[in-house]
């Protein structure tokens, strides 16, 4: 049969695209993508067709062949859509699993004033033009003891807008032990170079004196910045100046802030200082995240002297940098909170009894097959460079695979609802203090159809063996 035959028996793009298992991925990855992943699978089967003479060419072989390799890519293109995931790592700020959850009842409350208009920049008073934000800048002002407050995307954006604000072009002191990276690459040399700045190294790895500090300025200095240490923890023999006694010791014209990144303010837990502290003990500034202790929408704060603030906000850069009516109405619910004395994520989850989580990991065991799973002690973390070498007790579910803890792990991952997980000592855990809060249900069927799949996958290793 000549070639020019056999490729006119592919089937069209728009065949596959009728057929009811195809179709039914439109509205989750949209119909131009599943074309487009049709038209990819029948250019693959038109390869083989030209490089296999023996490959069967009948139209039935051909249309099961182009479905075979469509659904496996549309089922990898609807696994990387942004969906929910159980979390049971046993890091409550997990940045991979998109850090702190938003309070269900926070999602609610704003529900209306995101799906319509709203006054984001519109003055109800005046009937004109207004200053975005809302009260989002005064709860948050309020909350850190500050004289003024601004929102911006991350933290991140609020380091890089105050350096490029109040330092372009001058110098920044900063520790050698504090020039940190976190996630992803973030560095604060490399951030400090973005806003025009100048880096100044002061001290050791381990140590830093206010001497150190005070050589280093010069005309030029602009600002010292204290850099919270994020994901790692220097311990032994360490030392540098407190944040009030470098503060006492700085000249008028030199500023003094802080990135203290974890988002701490007011949760007593080791190694953290709240933001408010830096403000207390002497710095003009202090930007921190929203999204990770203090429990609100992905955000970045910056908070201090209000002249200072009002500087950042006039500056183009901040026009780049500031969140919309989501970020803003879902961070206004959660600051009220906050100031209501409602407890962080992390304080609730420290405050846990074990005997509760203990409970909730009854009503998940009693739906899952026998002696494949039980309850045991674990330690669970903050995360989100939050005091990082810090932990709570917890309680987990201890999976026995039955292949291997590696490939229960993926078949958790592939789960109808998504369940991330770790190994410890040849058996999966799923910490307890991140899963509460979740559907029981839910979770026992995810992880029941993991334990079913990676048996069978088990068994077909040991027929082919």
């Amino acid at each position: 049969m000549k070639t020019n035959e056999r490729f006119s028996r592919l089937p069209q793009v728009e065949r596959l695209l009728v057929r009811p298992e195809v179709a039914a991925y439109f509205g989750r990855v949209s119909r131009p993508l599943c074309s487009r992943a049709a038209s990819r699978a029948v250019a693959a089967l038109r390869d083989r067709l030209a490089s296999d003479p023996a490959y069967p060419s009948d139209e039935g072989t051909l249309l099961d062949g182009a479905l075979d390799l469509l659904r496996a890519e549309l089922e990898s293109l609807d696994r990387r859509r942004i969906r929910p995931v159980l979390n049971g790592t046993g890091i409550l700020l997990n940045t991979n699993l998109g850090r702190s959850p938003v309070p269900r009842e926070d999602w609610d409350a704003v529900r209306e004033t995101n799906t319509g208009y709203c006054n984001l920049e519109y003055d109800l008073a005046g009937g004109r033009r207004g200053r975005r934000g809302g009260l989002a800048s005064e709860l948050a002002a309020e909350l850190c003891g500050a004289e003024a407050a601004l929102v911006v995307n991350n933290n991140a954006a609020g380091v890089l807008l105050m350096l490029t604000a109040l330092a372009r072009g001058r110098e920044v002191i900063v520790s050698r032990g504090e020039q940190v990276q976190i996630g992803g690459g973030f560095r604060v040399p490399d951030i400090l170079a973005l806003s025009g700045a100048r880096l100044v190294e002061v001290g050791t790895t381990n140590v830093v004196t206010l001497e150190d500090y005070l050589r280093a300025l010069g005309p030029e200095t602009a600002l010292v910045l204290r850099v919270h240490a994020s994901n790692f923890a220097l311990r032994g023999f360490t030392s540098s100046p407190g944040t009030r006694e470098l503060a006492d010791a700085l000249p008028p014209g030199v500023i003094l802030a802080a990135d203290q990144g974890s988002g701490c303010v007011g949760e007593a837990l080791a190694g953290e200082l709240p933001a408010r502290k830096y403000l207390e003990r002497g710095c003009r500034l202090v930007a921190f995240s929203a999204d990770k202790l203090l429990g609100g929408p992905q955000a970045g704060i910056v908070a201090g002297d209000r002249d200072l603030v009002e500087t950042l906000g006039r500056h183009p850069l901040y026009r780049a940098f500031r969140p919309g009516k989501t970020v803003l109405s879902l961070l206004e619910r959660r600051l009220v909170a906050r100031l209501n004395g409602e407890p962080s994520r992390a304080e609730a989850a420290r405050d846990r009894s074990p005997a509760e989580l203990v409970r909730f990991g009854r009503r998940i065991l009693s739906r899952l097959p026998p002696g494949r799973a039980r309850i045991v002690p674990s330690r669970a973390a903050w995360g989100g460079g939050s005091t990082p070498d810090e932990s709570f007790p917890s309680r987990a579910l201890s999976l026995t695979p039955a292949r291997s803890p590696e490939a229960l792990l993926a078949a958790l991952r592939e789960a109808p609802v998504p369940v991330s997980g770790c190994i410890r000592e040849d058996a999966v855990l799923l910490d307890l203090s991140t899963l509460l809060g979740a559907d029981p249900a839910s979770i026992a069927a995810s992880v029941a159809d993991a334990l079913a799949r990676e048996e069978l996958a088990a068994q077909d290793s040991g027929r082919v063996s």
